[in-house]
C-alpha cells in the first residue's frame, strides 16, 4: 500500500446539499430555515450564551472566589510534631490539648495533620486524620480513633 493508494471508504464521503437554489433542488427559497426571524437571516445568528436579551447565566452568577460551601466543616488543625512533647500513652483530645497549652484557639473539630515525626505512643481521638498522620501515630505504637 502506498500513500497515493489511500482513499476514503466507499460511502463515507457525502456531497454537501446546496440550499437556496430553487424549488426543484429540495431546499429552495428559505433554504430550510423557516419563514422569518433572526435565525433565518444570513450570518451566524446569536453568539453562544445569548438568552434573547435576558441577563445571561454567565453574568448572573457571582464573580470570582467561587461559591460559599453551605454547611462547610471547619477544623482546628494540628501537626503530629506538636504531639511529640506529650508523655507516653496520653489520651489526646481537643480538650486535653487546650489544657496542655498546645492549642490556643478552638475553631471547630480537631484534625490531625502528618507534618513532623512522632516517637511516643499516644491514644488520639479526633474528628479527622490525614493518611500520613494515621500512619505515623500507629507506627509509634499509638492508636487513632475518629469521633
Amino acid at each position: 500500500m502506498r500513500l497515493n493508494d489511500v482513499k476514503p471508504q466507499k460511502g463515507s464521503k457525502k456531497r454537501r446539499k446546496r440550499v437556496g437554489r430553487g424549488i426543484s433542488a429540495g431546499q429552495g427559497a428559505s433554504a430550510g430555515l423557516g419563514m422569518r426571524g433572526q435565525k433565518s437571516r444570513s450570518g451566524s445568528g446569536t453568539r453562544p450564551g445569548f438568552e434573547g436579551g435576558q441577563q445571561p447565566l454567565y453574568r448572573r452568577i457571582p464573580k470570582l472566589k467561587g461559591f460559599p460551601l453551605l454547611n462547610r466543616r471547619v477544623y482546628t488543625t494540628i501537626n503530629v510534631e506538636k504531639l511529640a512533647n506529650l508523655p507516653p500513652n496520653t489520651e489526646v483530645t481537643a480538650a486535653s490539648l487546650k489544657a496542655a497549652g498546645i492549642l490556643t484557639t478552638f475553631k471547630g473539630e480537631l484534625k490531625i495533620l502528618g507534618n513532623g515525626e512522632l516517637n511516643v505512643p499516644l491514644h488520639v481521638k479526633a474528628a479527622a486524620f490525614t493518611g500520613q498522620a494515621r500512619i505515623k501515630i500507629e507506627a509509634a505504637g499509638g492508636s487513632c480513633e475518629t469521633v
